[in-house]
C-alpha cells in the first residue's frame, strides 16, 4: 500500500501537574500508545516508549535536560519500541526475558503491524512485515509496593497482571493520579493477546476499582476520572469492552 513518507512523527500536549503527553502522530489511533513524561526535581520519568519507528529521545530532551528513567508498563511492542534509546530502563521482571530478546511473537506483534496501523510510513523503505522491537534489556526492576522517587514527588508500583504478567500501573497518593499503562484505558480491554489471563485480569481490575484514583493516564486514548474508570472496569467485567475477533476489529476502526 503507497503511503507518503510523514515529516512530523511526534506531538506533545500538556497535562499539567508536570505531566505531558507525547504521541505518534502516525500510527492510527486505536493503537497508538500514549508516552507519559512526568517531570520531577531531581529527574524525570517516561513511561512507555512508543514503537520506536522515529527516534524518541530528542522530543523527550526538548522537555527537560534532567535524568531520565524509563519505565514499561509492559512488554508489548507499542510500549516498548523506543526503549533502546535510554540508559535507565525499568520495568517487571516476570517480562526481563522480552526486553532481552524481544520477537513478533512475544511482544505481541501479531495482526496488529499491518498497513492500516499507519497513515503515514515513517521513513523510505519502511513496511510493516519489517517492523520489530529492538532489544533493551531492563537495568533494574519495578515490583508491587516499590515507590519511584523523583525528588519532590513519588510514585508507588501496583503489579496488576493480566493484560500481560508484568503489568504494572504507578499512582502518586498525595493527588491521586494514576499511569495504569493496559490495564484499564478508555477502549476495548485487550484480553486475548499473547499471555494475556483473563481471570488474572478481572483481579488486577477489581484492585483499581478500590483504588482512590482523581486521574487516570492510561495506555491508550483520552485520560479521564474515577467514575469514569469504575465504569469501564464494571463493564468489562460484565463482559462488555472486549476486541472479539481482532480481524474484525481492526477492520472497523481502520474505516
Amino acid at each position: 500500500m503507497s503511503k507518503p513518507v510523514a515529516k512530523d512523527w511526534y506531538e506533545t500536549i500538556s497535562h499539567g501537574d508536570g505531566i505531558t503527553l507525547i504521541r505518534e502522530l502516525h500510527v492510527a489511533s486505536w493503537l497508538r500508545c500514549n508516552i507519559w513524561h512526568v517531570a520531577g526535581r531531581d529527574r524525570d520519568i517516561l513511561i512507555d516508549a512508543g514503537m520506536g519507528l522515529r527516534p524518541l529521545k530528542p522530543e523527550v530532551a526538548r522537555l527537560s535536560g534532567r535524568p531520565l528513567t524509563a519505565i514499561a508498563s509492559h512488554a508489548h511492542f507499542d510500549h516498548i519500541g523506543g526503549s533502546h534509546e535510554f540508559d535507565c530502563r525499568l520495568g517487571h521482571r516476570t517480562e526481563a526475558h522480552i526486553h532481552e530478546t524481544p520477537d513478533r511473537d512475544n511482544t505481541a506483534v501479531g495482526t496488529f503491524v499491518r498497513a492500516e496501523t499507519f497513515t503515514a510510513w515513517p521513513h523510505d523503505g519502511f513496511t510493516p512485515e519489517s517492523y520489530q522491537v529492538r532489544a533493551a534489556p531492563l537495568t533494574g526492576f519495578v515490583d508491587e509496593g516499590d515507590v519511584v522517587d523523583l525528588g519532590d514527588r513519588a510514585f508507588q508500583v501496583f503489579h496488576l497482571p493480566g493484560h500481560s504478567p508484568g503489568s504494572i500501573a504507578l499512582y502518586e497518593t498525595t493527588t491521586g493520579i494514576l499511569f495504569s499503562g493496559d490495564v484499564v484505558y478508555n477502549g476495548a480491554l485487550f484480553d486475548t493477546v499473547y499471555h494475556s489471563d483473563p481471570e488474572v485480569y478481572r483481579t488486577s481490575l477489581n484492585r483499581l476499582r478500590e483504588l482512590p484514583v482523581t486521574r487516570v493516564h492510561g495506555g491508550h486514548y483520552k485520560s479521564f476520572g474515577r467514575h469514569k474508570m469504575i465504569s469501564i472496569i464494571d463493564e468489562y467485567l460484565a463482559g462488555g469492552r472486549r476486541i472479539g475477533d481482532a480481524d474484525a476489529w481492526i477492520a472497523r476502526h481502520s474505516t
